[in-house]
């Protein structure tokens, strides 16, 4: 049997393998996409493929650790965004905030259009940046804030729509997103003449 400082090292060596192959997975997602590959990773990590794998099964499982990790972050700041006193400034600078993060990660956002079933990890993190967000806009509508008719649930289709101008060649523009990110939030804002939106999925 070895001894036990060696088995301690042997766990310190795993432990940081594995912090850097998160590290090296974030940023090459970050810039390839999901279609980057373990040797990408690896290569970037300056470590053997076969280390990767030792920590990671496949390309599904160090994905889904990455995003947990940045996706619970950005949680974290919805999270915060729930202490400012005007809800409607502090849910349209989540939003920004967010997407900020998401155009510098081409991989978050394809990640953010993938459907189907997720790790329990990032099943948490989404549900809890849902939450708070719900939590903004009930205590926007509250403040008087926020216009007839709009639910959390218009919430993900406006992130999904500026993700649609980041997709455009050269993203619009350098401010490009952001100016449409103004447009759509204006239009959830309550004023003078604005109607009530017509229900979601009601005929035309």
């Amino acid at each position: 049997m070895g001894e036990p400082g060696q088995g301690r090292a042997l766990r310190r060596d795993a432990e940081e393998n594995r912090r850097r192959i998160v590290a090296a997975g974030r940023e090459v997602f970050a810039e390839r996409g999901l279609g980057a590959t373990l040797n990408d990773v690896a290569h970037h990590a300056g470590l053997g493929v076969g280390t990767v794998y030792r920590r990671f099964p496949d390309k599904q499982a160090l994905a889904e650790a990455v995003f947990a990790e940045e996706l619970a972050e950005i949680a974290a700041m919805a999270r915060a965004a729930l202490g400012a006193p005007d809800a409607f400034g502090a849910l349209a600078g989540f939003l920004e905030e967010a997407l900020a993060r998401a155009e510098r990660s081409r991989g978050l956002r394809e990640l953010m259009r993938q459907g189907g079933e997720v790790g329990a990890p990032l099943a948490r993190a989404r549900a809890e940046i849902a939450a708070h967000c719900g939590e903004l806009v009930e205590r926007a509508r509250e403040q008087g804030a926020l216009r007839e008719g709009v639910s959390q649930a218009d919430i993900a289709p406006i992130a999904a729509m500026v993700d649609a101008v980041m997709a455009l060649p050269g993203g619009g523009g350098p401010q490009g997103w952001r100016r449409y990110l103004v447009v759509l939030v204006d239009g959830l804002r309550a004023g003078p003449g604005r109607g009530p939106l017509p229900t979601a999925g009601a005929p035309d």
